[in-house]
């Protein structure tokens, strides 16, 4: 038989130990991260184990789709179904963050009315929470965490809305430098939204040290304080890993692994980054400006 592949047929993948490592990298994690939350000591080696695990089976799993996509084994049939998975992967992502949004709007609209004696609420007013008038923000009738500034939108914010606006610009000019076959431009463009994605960690990282050291903004300033950094630090966090995989793409266009009609992964990664863009308007217009 032949080794040349058939462009033809649809490629089926070799048998692989990597799911498994991975399924057992998650268990160590969750498991580990509940025992450490339930002070069990040996909870954090057990969570330390698992993210190891799970950083292994993704560097050393992709190098392996990378060697793959570059001998030539996959067809168009293959870029259609890896089209497909992501698309499907940043819907997820859409269904993610509504529920965190349903959260918040629940909490404003809803609850704190409720409590405050709005509608139904009278009685609970009367009963539990007298005197409670209902605003936002709030650490709730109870006051928990005590009291606390809210984060102002015209700041650090509007900088940050700023730097991500600008990148989703530049790597839609890299995408563009990639498809007229420009690599010293395709590099400096891509290289520039890295540069963006990064400032906006670092100028998060500093509101997040105000909020806590001189606001007294925390995790436990009740509802708007759990909504604000749950909303926040989500976002962040698929800031850091979609700068990590748009590096990842910038040294693959370093080596000449795309071209101007194959670069799905490059493509992949805009998706997902200009995903991060648009989620971060909803959160600055409905946590920092409302």
């Amino acid at each position: 038989m032949s080794d040349t592949p058939n462009p033809t047929a649809y490629y089926v993948p070799h048998g692989t130990h990597w799911p498994i490592i991975g399924s057992f990298g998650l268990f160590f994690t969750v498991g580990g991260a509940a025992l450490w939350m339930n002070e069990f000591a040996p909870g954090k080696i057990f969570m330390a184990i698992g993210i190891a695990m799970i950083l292994s089976m993704m560097l050393l799993w992709f190098r392996g789709v990378i060697r793959e996509s570059l001998a030539g084994t996959y067809n168009k049939q293959v870029d259609t179904s890896f089209r497909m998975g992501m698309m499907w992967f940043i819907f997820s992502e859409v269904m993610f963050f509504a529920a965190f949004f349903g959260a918040l709007f629940y909490a404003r609209t809803m609850s704190v009315e409720w409590l405050g004696g709005v509608g139904d609420g009278a009685l609970t007013n009367y009963f539990l929470w007298k005197g409670y008038t209902p605003a936002w923000p709030t650490n709730g009738p109870g006051h928990v965490g005590g009291a606390f500034e809210s984060m102002g939108a015209w700041g650090v914010p509007l900088v940050n809305t700023l730097i991500l606006l600008s990148s989703g610009v530049t790597i839609t000019i890299a995408h563009h430098a990639l498809r007229a076959g420009n690599r010293k431009q395709l590099l400096i463009w891509l290289g520039a939204t890295i540069l963006l994605g990064a400032l906006f960690l670092n100028f998060q990282a500093h509101e997040y040290i105000e909020a806590y050291t001189k606001m007294n903004l925390t995790l436990g300033s009740g509802v708007y304080g759990s909504t604000f950094f749950m909303l926040t630090g989500f976002h962040g966090l698929h800031v850091t890993l979609g700068a990590i995989m748009l590096t990842v793409i910038w040294f693959r266009c370093f080596k000449g692994h795309f071209t101007k009609d194959h670069h799905f992964a490059f493509e992949a990664v805009a998706w997902y980054w200009h995903f991060v863009d648009v989620v971060w308007l909803g959160l600055f217009l409905f946590v920092y400006v409302l």
